[in-house]
């Protein structure tokens, strides 16, 4: 049985946040009184079964779970009246001159202009701090890089999401570029080395895809490639994620045999550093370190029992130090995911491997299923799609992933200091990037590979009930029979197409 007696107080943290951010007091006041009724209502049905054994505990987490909700209550309600009282609200509409530091790596948003979120240093002259969303030309701040602190005019907006951001930003004159610090300039560095190594060692569609997998870098990918992997539902992979964080402390860990478990140890936790600062040290990397960290612990130790408490151990804490990750779906699909590959994993896995299945083919497409089943709602309401051949897509490329992450992370470490032989390890990541990108494209290219649904809330509904359904059907032969043979008869299509399609070609 999973230790489960933290989850209660982690899942009201992040509810009780989650509600003051979106709804302020009306919200705070509404789900205290919810958890106020469920709690009682527990409490009651234990009394009612008559289960004194268990009565000390349920009366300790009953009381764990109000003291956490009030807690977080006062919390999120100091810091939602505190952005109200923020000074930048009595300059909304205006312009200004302000100085921010930049938390993350800027995306293209079309028109040639950029966005990217950072973190206010000063307005006017007079220091400020503040989380901001910023949108500027492109080729402006094309020199734009996390921690390099960059002034400007700018136009001052109320903040487009309830996020805890204080302002949007729109920039309305050319920048003027500040110092970053030491490790910061380190970070670019291997950043731009590294990709330029690419650049030089590969093909373009696969230099371009080289760092978005290893760094998360994807200014280089084109739309075509961007879509493609949407639609294919590996989107995922070009974000830093907790399996990022997995491979390459796991890869570190194996040393352990030569140097010991407790100096493997130490080396895995310095990679996990190194790579949260090169990557950017920003809110969703730390997440996936984070989350990474802990189903590493789950795996490494064998006792999955322990997964769970650290899982809600570590919510509470992203709850108390970033409370924006409330309202992220990032974080939501992290911690979904996470929780998915320790609890509903290895019990499809056991059963599979029963049946007569490799342990391995088992494990592989019991993560993949398991992770599509929890991330395809939030996936849906976010997006109103869902990638039907997710599964398919991520099991074909799971073997590859791994060896492009750990040398590509080898060959971005190397880049500063020995340039020639980051160029050899890259371009022996190119078979596996070449095998990536033609999954992507065949997948994408299946009928109905990625489907509408509504978004918001009603696709969530849709997209969990439809998995729900699925999983309860499961156990009849003629629904597996069905689904296979779906997928059997997409494939064939979709490759019969790029048959004839590359024989014309030819011909």
């Amino acid at each position: 049985m999973y230790d489960l007696r933290l989850v209660p107080a982690a899942v009201t943290g992040w509810w009780v946040t989650a509600a003051g951010i979106l709804w302020q007091i009306t919200g705070l006041g509404a789900s205290l009184s919810v958890i106020g009724v469920v709690a009682a209502a527990v409490g009651w049905w234990h009394r009612v079964r008559g289960d004194g054994t268990h009565q000390s505990a349920i009366g300790a987490s009953a009381l764990a779970v109000a003291v956490v909700s009030v807690a977080f209550a006062i919390s999120v309600g100091l810091r939602v009246e505190a952005l109200r009282q923020h000074p930048i609200t009595q300059k909304y509409g205006t312009v200004a001159s302000v100085v921010v530091t930049p938390t993350d790596s800027p995306r293209v948003v079309g028109g040639n202009r950029m966005l990217f979120r950072a973190s206010l240093r000063t307005l006017d002259g007079h220091g400020m701090t503040g989380r901001v969303v910023v949108f500027a030309s492109a080729a402006d701040f094309s020199r734009l890089s996390a921690g390099r602190p960059v002034g400007f005019r700018a136009r001052i907006g109320r903040p487009a999401r309830q996020d805890l951001s204080v302002a949007v930003l729109s920039a309305t004159s050319p920048p003027t570029w500040g110092e970053a610090a030491t490790v910061f300039r380190a970070a670019h560095g291997i950043r731009s080395g590294f990709a330029d190594a690419a650049r030089g060692a590969l093909p373009a569609d696969q230099s371009a895809m080289l760092p978005a997998l290893v760094l998360g870098d994807t200014s280089g990918v084109s739309q075509q490639t961007i879509a493609e992997f949407k639609a294919s539902g590996l989107t995922h992979l070009t974000a830093v994620s907790g399996a990022n964080v997995t491979i390459v402390c796991g890869a570190v860990l194996l040393s352990a045999g030569l140097v010991g478990p407790r100096i493997a140890a130490v080396l895995a936790a310095f990679a996990l550093l190194v790579f949260v600062i090169v990557v950017q040290p920003s809110a969703s990397v730390l997440r996936a370190a984070v989350m990474g960290a802990v189903t590493l612990l789950a795996v490494v130790s064998h006792r999955r029992r322990q997964a769970i408490p650290a899982l809600s151990a570590t919510v509470l804490t992203l709850m108390i130090a970033s409370p924006e990750l409330a309202v992220d779906v990032g974080f939501a699909l992290s911690v979904s995911a996470t929780a998915a590959l320790v609890v509903i994993a290895p019990v499809w896995s056991r059963r599979l491997v029963d049946r007569g299945w490799p342990k391995p083919l088992a494990d592989a497409v019991c993560v993949a299923a398991a992770a599509q089943l929890v991330t395809a709602p939030l996936i849906a309401g976010v997006s109103g799609t869902f990638s039907v051949m997710s599964v398919v897509a991520n099991l074909a490329v799971a073997a590859v992933i791994p060896p492009i992450t750990v040398v590509g992370t080898a060959a971005a470490a190397l880049s500063p200091i020995w340039p020639a032989g980051a160029d050899m390890l890259i371009r022996f990541t190119g078979p596996e990037l070449w095998w990536l990108l033609r999954v992507a494209q065949w997948t994408a290219k299946v009928p109905g590979a990625s489907i509408a649904v509504p978004s918001g809330l009603p696709g969530v509904v849709t997209v969990a009930a439809a998995g729900l359904v699925t999983v309860l059907s499961w156990r009849w032969r003629w629904t597996r029979v069905g689904v296979c043979g779906a997928i059997v008869f997409a494939l064939a299509w979709t490759m019969s197409g790029v048959s004839g399609g590359h024989d014309t070609i030819i011909g």
